[in-house]
């Protein structure tokens, strides 16, 4: 009953969706610079395998990238669903002040809760529901196909935060020193 009730709201809200364009990556004129992100476990534009929803293990899938620019210094990661019936993009995750040196992620390198700095290196900011760490694919039953942007920010400085940051606070303070983005999509949807 629950199922076909949220079935129902998802195919109403169909037409809702903020879009690529919405995107963090999407409103920056810096390009990728040669910078390359991509998964191993879903081609660009590919289907996310179910291990990394919320419909399996909710692990967070792994990430390789290359080309880093040599002025960089820090680097951050958001994860959004450009397709979330929302006015904005969903935050499923938010890396940052990442070592520029890191060259990915392993599969379930991002905890659903990072509150400490990752062995890796990096920090966790806050995600659409107001917490530090990944938040793993969960479309409405019924919506449709939700592309999932895994883009990666190349900056020239090291950020400081008081606090983890959202998504509008980080893309504020490092706006200025912003040397490259690049950007790889997953999909994934529930019928």
């Amino acid at each position: 009953m629950a199922n076909e009730w949220a079935r129902k709201v998802g195919q109403m809200l169909r037409q809702v969706r903020p879009g690529l364009g919405a995107l963090a990556s999407s409103r920056s004129e810096v390009a990728a610079n040669g910078m390359v992100i991509s998964s191993p476990a879903f081609g660009d534009g590919g289907t996310i395998p179910d291990r990394y929803t919320q419909d399996g293990e909710s692990l967070f899938p792994p990430l390789d990238w290359h080309g880093v620019p040599d002025s960089t210094r820090s680097l951050a990661l958001i994860v959004e669903d450009a397709d979330a019936p929302f006015p904005r993009p969903l935050v499923h995750a938010l890396l940052h002040s990442m070592p520029p040196t890191l060259s990915g992620i392993p599969e379930g390198g991002v905890a659903m809760r990072q509150t400490r700095q990752s062995p890796l290196g990096f920090k966790a900011g806050r995600n659409s529901v107001a917490r530090a760490g990944w938040l793993a694919p969960g479309p409405i039953p019924g919506h449709g196909p939700h592309r999932y942007a895994f883009q990666l920010f190349a900056f020239d400085v090291m950020p400081q935060f008081p606090s983890p940051p959202g998504r509008g606070m980080l893309l504020k303070t490092l706006k200025q020193n912003l040397v490259a983005v690049t950007r790889t999509v997953g999909i994934y949807q529930r019928l």
